[in-house]
């Protein structure tokens, strides 16, 4: 049964101005605690408890290892030594992401995280974009064009869970809105910064396609790095790979008026040429098991080369290939998309909640079993078949505003 009678949450903090603009003050008074749609069940559960895995200042990491010879991209699948993801190679000293890494003509990079609060009621994802894959101006750009710049469309992708709603952002920004350096990453009001041992969201965005702002900082402390990635195509075009594959986040917003902390993931792709090209779609979960997280990835590859990543990280980041579970359907979304996982054998999951229903996305909590875990596990279907269609192009606009030139309208309303 549904609840009706929230409790009252504990006392917040004072906001953090740092963060930068904004109004005076917040109502944290009538602030409840936060519950799903759905039969009362929290948003998320079974993630692995990390308090006591976060290390001292200064993150230490594992021991060096040889390392290969420098090249940003490695043959087909295996460790890339540069781009998004930061230096990498083996298993030497993961330094974190860098924001100013070369993104190729017609490509993009992102970054990725989610997060569940401790009370497994609130939740997040956030993605910070160059060259947004998904955007339906820069696949008109790359139509027109073989040298589209993925710096004229980028964006952050701001989604926030709990019992008020959804609050769904991402506006597209031009170049002239867009700063880089190695460990910031500026888009028109909003930025991302590395500071070598924690990432800091700053917020300040406008949801569509009923504007409102949302202004807030989410602080990302990972328990430990990782140095995992692989290539998703036989040409090495396109990379995905961990950045933090255990994460402790911190939740602060001004707009709509939010304080909770929580358990998260953050991870990162990279590719030089489009999506569409090379995948027809895939099927991506993540989930807290015993020691650590699994990661289960099922990628449709245009050429129809079947391609399984089955993975489990343990709690200093170190990766094992482990079997890929059996696949298992799940009921369509509304918009009929198709779904599937992998489970356990003889585990039906069930969707908890459906966070995303989109034509041609959806992203869901599962009610699963992985690796002899009975977990929570976030998860993504993505149709890039839907995605190419004209009909899909045509909505997304309402969705994905574009920020016009010079200084925008869209950073002025709803303040």
């Amino acid at each position: 049964m549904r609840r009706t009678d929230f409790p009252a949450t504990r006392a917040l903090r004072p906001f953090d101005r740092e963060a930068g603009g904004g109004d005076d003050g917040v109502d944290a008074g009538g602030l409840r605690a936060a519950v799903s749609g759905d039969g009362g069940r929290a948003l998320w559960g079974g993630l692995a408890r990390l308090e006591g895995l976060l290390p001292a200042p200064g993150l230490p990491h594992g021991p060096s290892r040889p390392v290969s010879g420098g090249r940003e991209r490695p043959p087909g699948a295996g460790r890339a030594d540069g781009g998004p993801f930061g230096p990498d190679g083996g298993r030497r000293l993961v330094v974190g992401p860098r924001f100013d890494e070369p993104v190729a003509t017609r490509g993009y990079a992102w970054w990725y995280v989610d997060a569940l609060s401790d009370d497994q009621r609130h939740g997040i994802t956030l993605i910070a974009m160059i060259g947004n894959v998904f955007s339906p101006w820069y696949a008109g750009a790359r139509a027109r064009s073989s040298a589209a710049d993925p710096l004229d469309h980028c964006g952050l992708n701001v989604a926030l869970y709990g019992p008020r709603g959804r609050h769904w952002m991402l506006t597209e920004r031009r170049r002239e809105h867009v700063h880089r350096e190695s460990d910031r990453l500026t888009l028109g009001p909003s930025r991302v910064e590395w500071n070598g041992g924690h990432f800091t969201f700053r917020i300040d965005e406008v949801t569509s396609p009923l504007p409102s702002r949302v202004r807030g900082v989410v602080r990302v402390y990972p328990s430990a790095l990782a140095s995992y990635r692989t290539a998703l195509d036989r040409e090495g075009r396109h990379h995905w790979g961990p950045i933090a594959p255990h994460a402790r986040v911190e939740v602060e917003m001004e707009r709509p008026g939010l304080r909770w902390s929580g358990d998260g993931y953050v991870d990162a792709n990279a590719g030089s040429a489009p999506l569409e090209d090379a995948f027809s779609g895939w099927s991506w979960s993540r989930a807290g098991i015993r020691g650590g997280t699994s990661v289960l990835y099922d990628v449709m590859r245009r050429d129809g080369t079947p391609h399984t990543l089955a993975l489990a990280f343990d709690a200093s980041g170190d990766e094992r290939t482990v079997p890929a579970p059996p696949r298992v359907a799940l009921p369509g979304t509304r918009w009929g998309l198709e779904r599937s996982t992998r489970a356990d054998a003889n585990c039906q999951p069930a969707v908890l909640r459906t966070l995303e229903d989109t034509p041609f996305y959806a992203r869901s909590l599962l009610d699963t079993r992985v690796l002899g875990t009975s977990t929570t596990a976030m998860h993504e279907s993505l149709s890039l078949d839907r995605f190419r269609s004209a009909w899909v192009r045509l909505l997304l606009p309402f969705r994905l505003p574009r920020a016009p030139r010079g200084f925008t309208r869209s950073d002025r309303q709803c303040r």
